[in-house]
């Protein structure tokens, strides 16, 4: 049993690492779903941090089709995660009708090798998830994110549990979206996923003892709640030693 961290900064990266969590999805911009980093973010980060981080190529909010100039920064993104030392990257990319773009979902596998590729939530944006699959196991991805194509994952739960049937071991189905230690047991029972994917995120306090209220450019930033990660592993863990 394994948690990864979706970590929107260097201290929750750390925060996870200390509970006992084996993986950092790193990103930037929760407002958007989650961004590609900075460099800075990205280096710091594999310097603090031991445990396995995959940080997630997306250079934009929205949909998960690229242009050709867009397509060309993912790539130099994958490479400078490579250089960086990082043991792989989150990422997805689709058609205009929704369906994975395999063509290109295959040369990110081969740019990034030998990093790891998880593939994102893109896959919860397919109209047909059982060929998506297939799809994305054909591409050599290691494992796919995913809620069930639902908001949440305990309210995608029968479609995870058809998932991870259908993969039989090709593949890692890793439930993540409003995964919390109130339910990570029923995901474990109702799914037969070994690995899931939480943010445990709460509003970060606030030192700063002015705001303007005339801008808007000062919203709140967030950090995981370590003792939220705590109370999920501790179910995982026992899960997994029974």
């Amino acid at each position: 049993m394994l948690l990864e961290v979706c970590a929107f900064n260097l201290q929750s990266s750390v925060i996870a690492e200390r509970a006992g969590a084996k993986r950092v999805e790193l990103c930037e911009n929760p407002a958007d779903g989650g961004t590609t980093p900075s460099y800075g973010t990205i280096k710091q980060t594999r310097e603090k941090i031991s445990i396995a981080l995959y940080p997630i190529i997306r250079p934009r909010g929205g949909n998960f089709f690229y242009d050709e100039e867009e397509f060309a920064i993912i790539k130099q993104d994958i490479l400078l995660c490579k250089q960086l030392g990082c043991d792989g990257i989150s990422t997805g990319v689709h058609k205009l009708n929704g369906e994975i773009d395999t063509e290109r979902l295959k040369r990110i596998v081969e740019w990034a090798y030998p990093m790891g590729v998880t593939c994102h939530r893109v896959f919860d944006a397919t109209p047909d998830p059982m060929h998506a699959l297939e799809q994305i196991i054909e591409c050599g991805c290691e494992r796919v994110l995913t809620s069930g194509q639902r908001s949440t994952a305990p309210e995608g739960m029968a479609l995870l549990g058809q998932l991870v049937q259908q993969a039989a071991g090709r593949i890692i189905i890793m439930p993540g979206a409003g995964v919390r230690s109130a339910n990570i047991q029923s995901l474990i029972e109702g799914t037969g996923a070994t690995e899931f994917h939480t943010s445990a995120r709460i509003t970060a306090p606030d030192p700063v003892t002015f705001r303007n209220p005339a801008i808007l450019d000062a919203g709140p930033w967030y950090i995981a709640n370590e003792e939220e990660l705590k109370k999920i592993l501790e179910v995982l863990n026992k899960a997994g030693a029974s």
